[in-house]
């Protein structure tokens, strides 16, 4: 029963209208900001290390962009990024990779729209600068209502749905490559985030800070040692993501519908342009203009998908350490790892292991540990600011602030120790609910309001010496 209320919700929010409302929507940006995704790319990079800015006392309010941005890319970098990938080559095929990517470009301009308006709307908290789409309803629309239903449903999404995602496909990791029951994997997770949430946005962009670049760095490392060792296969697998993609090849033809859906969702479900998170974080920012972490946030959602996600898609295909599955039927049409079945995480585990024997389960665990507690921390994150926005305004309600975080930290943890016991394609579904309800309302604004972001571009763009323009 459960299982089925989960997909009836699913079918009913990941609509193909959701589908057309992201990509249009990013097309629409790209447009309005003169593709700015592109012409500022190397403007992009520099705006990563802003130095955050302090107030008359010379007291650091915000966290600075750099740390912004690693908190918001902890939340994109995750399982989406090694179970989602290989999930939707599963599902969709090779294909599915390309509309991932035509996601991840448009995404962009989307990132950088909503990132921007959260500096534009953020707030003062006693703990530093907070705000995100709930922010720029209530500022930006005057709709305190709707604002109070985002934050609401942001806590259910990131709060409840999501954290199933990650811990699910940890403990499914952990199981494969060290027989550690999934009880005991929930658990660890949960004890350890709980020493970091409890010290605050700080000591999460701390860790952030720390710990993203580095476990970014060491999978890609990985991941062109793997491909590498299969450089002559990296031709035919391109042409096949292209082909796949548009239904060109007869096993493509079947699916083409499971491809593009696979691939929209996977890519906004690995770089959450559009739904809302990266904003929350961007709020957080303390920088001289807003335009700076719009253009410092677009950059994460590259580093998410063009880089890390399709590292992972090259090195399950290269290696052939895949199969095709019927979304409906469960029929295998491709037997690339007839063994592996629906393991998803499998696929990955065993592309590295086709290069770096004894070793692909072992790593893949490993990687999975530290994405998966960077995200879940980000999640948490975005919980926590949606409940001070909810009591924004209202200090005589600081007790009850106080009392609903306390309560979200452990239903948080909960759902991690929930999530690793559950099976896997019911969690996925949760996800994908999670990640859809926020799109939905957020794009919406996000055309509503995306002129102030426009004129804070070309504001900004205004103010740079000629030198740095391109």
């Amino acid at each position: 029963m459960f299982e089925k209320i989960v997909s009836v919700l699913n079918d009913i929010i990941w609509s193909p209208a959701l589908v057309v409302l992201l990509v249009g929507a990013g097309l629409y940006f790209s447009i309005r900001t003169r593709f700015v995704q592109v012409r500022r790319f190397g403007l992009m990079i520099r705006s990563l290390f802003a130095r955050a800015e302090k107030t008359p006392d010379g007291r650091q309010h915000g966290i600075s962009s750099f740390e912004a941005f690693c908190v918001a890319l902890s939340g994109r970098v995750g399982t989406g990024n090694i179970v989602g990938v290989a999930t939707a080559i599963a599902l969709g095929g090779p294909g599915a990779i390309f509309w991932m990517w035509i996601i991840a470009f448009f995404g962009a301009s989307t990132a950088f729209v909503e990132s921007t308006l959260a500096q534009q709307y953020k707030f003062r908290h006693a703990t530093g600068y907070r705000g995100g789409p709930a922010s720029y309803i209530e500022k930006g629309l005057g709709l305190r209502w709707l604002a109070i239903v985002f934050s609401v449903l942001v806590l259910v999404g990131y709060g409840t749905f999501l954290p199933t995602v990650q811990s699910n496909g940890m403990a499914a990791a952990l199981g494969n490559s060290f027989q550690l029951s999934p009880l005991v994997s929930g658990l660890g997770l949960a004890f350890v985030l709980g020493l970091v949430i409890i010290g605050g946005i700080k000591s999460i962009a701390r860790v952030a800070s720390i710990v993203t670049p580095f476990m970014a760095l060491g999978y890609i490392v990985i991941t062109l040692v793997v491909i590498a060792q299969h450089l002559d296969a990296v031709p035919a697998v391109l042409r096949s993501i292209v082909t796949g993609a548009f239904g060109i090849e007869p096993v493509a033809g079947g699916i083409l519908g499971s491809t593009i859906m696979m691939g929209v969702k996977r890519g906004i479900f690995s770089n959450e342009a559009g739904e809302g998170g990266g904003a929350i974080v961007s709020a957080s920012a303390a920088v001289s203009h807003p335009a700076k972490q719009g253009l410092a946030q677009a950059f994460s959602v590259y580093v998410d998908t063009l880089l890390i996600c399709t590292a992972t898609a090259l090195m399950i295909l290269c290696s052939g350490t895949y199969n095709i599955l019927d979304a409906k039927t469960g029929e295998m049409l491709v037997a690339g790892a007839p063994q592996l079945g629906d393991n998803y995480v499998g696929f990955t585990q065993a592309a590295v292991d086709s290069v770096l024997t004894g070793f692909g389960g072992t790593f893949v665990s490993i990687a999975l540990v530290f994405f998966v507690f960077t995200t879940v921390m980000a999640y948490y994150f975005y919980g926590e600011s949606s409940i001070m926005q909810i009591f924004e305004g209202r200090p005589e309600k600081k007790n009850v602030e106080r009392i609903c975080i306390w309560v979200f930290r452990f239903s948080l943890l909960g759902m991690v120790v929930f999530g690793a016991l559950r099976e896997a394609d019911v969690i996925w579904q949760l996800g994908d609910v999670g990640v859809g309800i926020t799109a939905w309302i957020n794009v919406v604004v996000l055309l509503i309001l995306c002129p102030r972001a426009i004129r804070a571009l070309r504001e900004y763009e205004s103010s740079l010496p000629k030198k740095t323009e391109k």
